[in-house]
This record gives structure tokens, C-alpha cells and sequence, in this order.
């Protein structure tokens, strides 16, 4: 539904950003030994709160008042999942933290059914128990499950919980001056959390470019290609294009992060994607009909 927009274009521009954010998880993960991750997390999205004031400052005038505890709330949602995910990239691969976040898109129906009170069908329960099954996969080491896949494990569902509340919370407000909000919440929550650790400052170049391509392409480019594209297009049509992040971010891991592709990761990382694109398809269904 993108109305007279060039279809094909906006298409290669969703696909563009899932392809970004496959990247950032290899660039993320050499450059994390050299930077902790609070540090990272910190200039990253400072500069990309930064970049978006720069871009569009008359979206400052509507932050206040509930609108602004509203953004602080979701961003603090933001900024748990990319903490989780990003100290969980450094103990697990790139495949698996890209597949295990993916589950957002199976948690997000069950949570809100939990709090909500919204109905889980057969088809989500099923998506969830290939979802689970995928996940055991990746993650059980022996009779145990992995650190680092427990802790993105833990990213996927504060995920989940920040598309709830932007989706009960966002009808009616500036997307681009909620999505501000979120990039400086995450950044402050960062430094917040790393002033035990310490802050680093970016120490030499390989450092500032994977800070300076996730904040400018990963953070400010793709927010606001996704904010523009779901103004006119169904949020599940974009969920499906953007599932391709996961795939790109093990290819990535494979071509540039020299990672091996194991079966188990390959055939549990599958699981998990049929498991997100039924999700998607079972809510997709649900918006024709009501639209009908």
C-alpha cells in the first residue's frame, strides 16, 4: 500500500536498512573489544540524537509533558533490549544474536495478550512453539543454555515490549519526535549504566567508523527510512521485509566475521524465522479483516 509511491524503491529502502542492521552486528562485535559496551551504546546514539535534532529541529517544540514521559518509557524499553543484545553479542555469534532478537516478533502477540488481555490464536501458539523449538537449537549448550544467548534472549523481549507501547501509545503523536526522544533516552541510559565501568572515549579510528556508520546509517538513517515508510504502509508488511535482517546479519557473520555456520545453527536460526514470518501473516490476516 504505498499509494503513488514507487513501490519498488521503497521496498529496496526497507531491505537497505534490514541489510544495515544484519551489518552492525558484525561491526559491533570486533569493535567491543576494544570499547565496552556502555561506551559504545552511548556515542553511538548521542550522535544520532544529534544528527536527527540537526535534520528536523522544529520537532523539539512538541517534546513535553506526557508526550515526553511517554518517549522516556519507550526508550528505556529501546535501551534495555540494545544493552542486552549488544553484552550478549560479545559472548555468543553474530548468527545466533541475530536470529534469538528476531523473537521479538513472537513475543510481542504473547505480551500483550498477558497484559492486554488480547486473544492468542492457534496459529500464534504454534509460532511460538516452532519459536521455541528454533531457540533450543541455538542455544542449549549440553543441559545448559548459553550466557550470551540468554542475555539477547532478554533483548528480544524488552523489544517486544517497546512495539506495545508505541503501538498503544503513539496514535495521534510526532513519530519522528518520539523516535528523538528514544535515541537520547538509550544514549543517557548508556552512559548512566557504564559510569561504574567507565566511560571510554573512542580511542582510534576502526572504533569511531563502526561508532559513526551504526549511528549515522544504523540509528538515525534507518529510524527514520522505517518511521517514513510505516506512515503509509502496514506495520506487518514491513515486519516481514525487515525478518531479512537476521539472514543478512548471518551472512555477514559468515563472510566478514569468519564465523562457521554450523547445522544446528542453520537449521534452529530457520525455526525461528518460519516462526516470525507466521506471526506476521497471522496478524496481517487479522488487519484485512477488520479492514473489511
Amino acid at each position: 500500500m504505498t499509494g503513488g509511491r514507487n513501490k519498488y524503491l521503497v521496498i529496496s529502502l526497507v531491505l537497505a536498512v534490514a541489510a544495515i542492521w544484519g551489518s552492525s552486528f558484525v561491526v559491533m562485535k570486533d569493535t567491543l573489544h576494544r570499547i565496552n559496551v556502555s561506551s559504545f551504546l552511548g556515542w553511538r546514539f548521542l550522535i544520532a540524537t544529534v544528527l536527527m535534532a540537526a535534520m528536523r529541529p522544529q520537532a523539539l517544540k512538541v517534546i513535553r509533558g506526557k508526550f515526553l514521559l511517554k518517549g522516556v518509557v519507550v526508550g528505556l524499553l529501546l535501551g534495555g533490549g540494545y544493552i542486552f543484545q549488544t553484552f550478549g553479542l560479545t559472548q555468543t555469534t553474530v548468527a545466533k544474536t541475530g536470529f534469538i532478537t528476531g523473537l521479538y516478533a513472537v513475543f510481542t502477540p504473547l505480551l500483550a495478550a498477558g497484559l492486554f488481555k488480547k486473544h492468542v490464536s492457534k496459529i500464534q501458539w504454534a509460532a511460538t512453539a516452532l519459536a521455541l523449538a528454533g531457540l533450543a537449537m541455538l542455544s542449549f549448550k549440553g543441559l545448559s543454555i548459553g550466557v550470551g544467548e540468554s542475555l539477547v534472549l532478554v533483548s528480544a523481549i524488552l523489544f517486544a515490549g517497546h512495539i506495545i507501547a508505541l503501538s498503544e501509545w503513539s496514535h495521534g503523536m510526532d513519530t519522528y519526535a518520539l523516535t528523538l526522544i528514544q535515541m537520547a533516552v538509550v544514549s543517557a541510559l548508556s552512559f548512566l549504566g557504564g559510569i561504574r565501568q567507565g566511560i571510554d572515549a573512542p580511542h582510534d579510528s576502526g572504533v569511531w567508523r563502526a561508532i559513526l556508520y551504526t549511528a549515522i546509517f544504523a540509528s538515525a538513517f534507518a529510524f527514520f527510512i522505517q518511521t517514513w515508510t510505516q506512515s503509509f504502509m502496514a506495520a506487518t508488511s514491513i515486519g516481514i521485509l525487515l525478518t531479512m535482517e537476521y539472514i543478512f546479519a548471518a551472512i555477514f557473520g559468515v563472510i566478514f566475521g569468519h564465523e562457521t555456520l554450523a547445522l544446528r545453527t542453520l537449521l534452529g536460526g530457520s525455526l525461528v524465522i518460519v516462526a516470525m514470518v507466521v506471526i506476521i501473516k497471522s496478524e496481517e490476516s487479522k488487519e484485512v479483516v477488520s479492514h473489511d
